[in-house]
């Protein structure tokens, strides 16, 4: 897992200008899908911590959430530092992510984690290709997405082993929440 701090170092290129406005774009969108995430664990626990046969499973998202909660604190740091709003549409995402995560746990634990499977599957792609774009320019911050993308592997793949693909209605329920995902992602960027 990624460290936890809140405060991390200026990112290289903080100089007034397009590369400038590209990364404050990349820290807003990162951090807002950050809080999404710990917000969609947090709605799928809620459904499922006060009933007893479902120990394993709440146990299982609280680890997940506490690693989304880490790189949520990093994100924290990373806008602060380089003085990056976070996106305006914070609230919706609160509220849209809770109402996704606890949906699907009343659905049951498949597609808890066919919700699982399906956000962090964007997600990785979505580290990937930043990665990419920051090339040799932010290694800090490069090295620190890259981390995320391994860990956002690690839970699409714990999704997967605990039956993601067997949820009813799988591929239309990924569908949906991908796309709600890409959206998401393209307008947490711009405001």
């Amino acid at each position: 897992m990624a460290e936890n701090k809140t405060s991390s170092p200026p990112i290289a290129s903080q100089k007034p200008g397009p590369r400038a406005a590209r990364l404050r774009e990349m820290l807003r969108v990162d951090h807002a899908g950050e809080y999404a995430a710990v917000q969609i664990y947090r709605g799928q626990r809620d459904v499922f911590k006060n009933l007893p046969t479902k120990q394993k499973m709440t146990d299982l998202l609280e680890e997940m959430e506490q690693g989304e909660q880490e790189h949520l604190s990093k994100f924290n740091g990373l806008l602060a530092n380089y003085k990056a709003p976070p996106t305006v549409f914070t609230p919706l995402w609160h509220l849209a992510s809770y109402a996704l995560g606890a949906g699907t746990a009343l659905m049951g634990e498949k597609a808890a984690m066919a919700c699982t499977a399906a956000v962090e599957e964007v997600i990785e792609k979505h580290y990937a290709d930043q990665a990419e774009e920051l090339g040799d320019t932010e290694p800090a911050l490069k090295e620190a997405i890259l981390q995320f993308r391994e860990d956002e592997l690690a839970h699409h793949d714990t999704a997967i082993e605990h039956g993601a693909e067997q949820a009813p209605g799988y591929g239309l329920l990924k569908a949906v929440i991908q796309t709600g995902c890409k959206a998401a992602i393209r307008l947490s960027e711009k405001i």
